[in-house]
């Protein structure tokens, strides 16, 4: 991209300060989040049991895209991430639009997470539903404030996070052992491949921080090193939880309504633990959410500072405070996520029918951050990043009209861009 704006006085550099243990931990917890507490309910609903399959392929698809992404990160240390990567292969209008489709779909992202920590505490406290948002604005805060006291603090956090996601849905798992049902598996395909192809575009929200943490490269140590071994170690990681809690939830029939979906594995804690244990997995789901939220606040802002420096948003967009925080970014980011958790306030708007948004601006996203690789790199790497490529195809014909809103959005960018030029002209 062109236009940069990052001089030294107005956008000091960020310190690397990034290791693996931190960088697997930034990972674990954008990956795993709200796609694993509301996701697995809602592919059931839309694929029944086969719905596993969309999830295997979505890990199938998740390789080859993780270690892409890791090596543009590493190649193209950079906050713009996915911008930058197709700046550099196809123009700065490409690299534009795609920061700006992940810029959008990660911040109406930072409504969906919250929000499902909001479901869970509304459970625990035998509330209604309705009052998720107000749950939901305390997490967003709190990531928020995180984000702004630095990324320092929020990493060291984010190690304590990873670690009790891991933990909570390692339980999950093993509680639901017991209760799993040869009958729920039957029929195995209701819906048939179109219900399995609309259930794998909804699972890419659940992907969305292979690329969330690429924004984040500029401040890793050694990032040659430290991001492929990070990314390596994360694929594992998310491989054996995402299938597991599928698994849980689609043996138990633990499914069927948008109620059920959005807190489906409280409830099989609380069917295999007792009523008790419904409190706990507010707490739990409140923490997972937190991770995820502080995560995504901090790869999201980066790209909206990106966005900023190199001309394709506000100007103070792409400032730094002297501490290297982007203040301005990071309170965007905050400010979007909390315009949505109003709308579910004042219209009942639900994960279930914000998440279709976020999921398709992350597959086109992830398309052209894939093509770029394909353009940039040779050998082996070219090879991964093409099949990538061909993977992501595969489901994109299942997002039917959903499409429309990535054009859209590249329609009114690119319109916006040219009525600058000609004031400034």
């Amino acid at each position: 991209m062109t236009e940069r704006l990052d001089t030294p006085e107005h956008a000091p550099a960020p310190e690397q300060t990034i290791g693996v243990v931190q960088g697997t931990a930034l990972y674990v917890c954008a990956i795993l989040g709200a796609g694993v507490l509301v996701l697995p309910g809602q592919a059931a609903s839309l694929a029944g049991p086969a719905s596993l399959l969309a999830w295997g392929f979505s890990l199938l698809a998740g390789l080859p895209l993780a270690f892409t992404f890791a090596a543009l990160a590493s190649r193209h240390p950079d906050a713009g991430g996915v911008a930058t990567y197709a700046a550099r292969a196809f123009g700065p209008a490409a690299g534009g639009i795609a920061g700006w489709w992940y810029f959008i779909a990660g911040s109406v992202g930072q409504t969906i997470v919250p929000l499902t920590a909001g479901y869970y505490l509304c459970a625990a406290a035998g509330l209604d539903q309705r009052l998720a948002p107000l749950f939901a604005a305390g997490v967003l805060a709190a990531a928020v404030a995180a984000n702004l006291a630095g990324l320092r603090i929020g990493a060291r956090l984010q190690i304590a996070l990873a670690a009790a996601v891991a933990v909570i849905l390692a339980a999950v798992i093993v509680i639901a052992l017991p209760q799993l049902d040869p009958a729920a598996f039957r029929p195995f395909a209701p819906a048939g491949p179109a219900g399995i192809g609309r259930a794998t575009i909804v699972l890419f929200f659940a992907f969305a921080g292979w690329e969330a943490i690429a924004h984040l490269s500029g401040e890793f140590r050694d990032v040659r090193r430290t991001l492929p071994l990070a990314t390596a170690c994360t694929a594992a990681i998310v491989g054996i939880l995402y299938l597991g809690v599928a698994l849980a939830v689609v043996g138990t029939g633990t499914y069927g309504t948008p109620e059920l979906d959005r807190i489906a594995l409280g409830r099989i804690v609380e069917n295999g633990l007792g009523l008790s244990a419904v409190v706990i997995m507010g707490v739990a789901a409140a923490i997972i959410c937190l991770g995820t939220t502080n995560a995504f606040v901090a790869s999201v802002s980066r790209l909206g500072f990106a966005l900023g420096r190199d001309g394709w948003a506000p100007h103070w967009l792409g400032r730094r405070s002297a501490r290297g925080v982007p203040v301005a970014a990071v309170l965007t980011v905050g400010g979007i996520g909390g315009a949505g958790l109003l709308g579910s306030a004042l219209f009942g708007w639900g994960t279930d029918d914000l998440v279709f948004v976020p999921s398709v601006l992350v597959l086109v996203t992830y398309l052209l951050g894939a093509a770029a690789a394909w353009r940039l790199f040779s050998g082996r790497s070219r090879w991964v990043a093409g099949l990538a490529v061909a993977l992501l195809l595969i489901p994109a014909p299942f997002a039917a009209a959903h499409l429309l809103v990535p054009a859209a959005i590249a329609a009114i960018l690119l319109g916006w861009r040219v009525a600058r030029g000609r004031r400034t002209g």
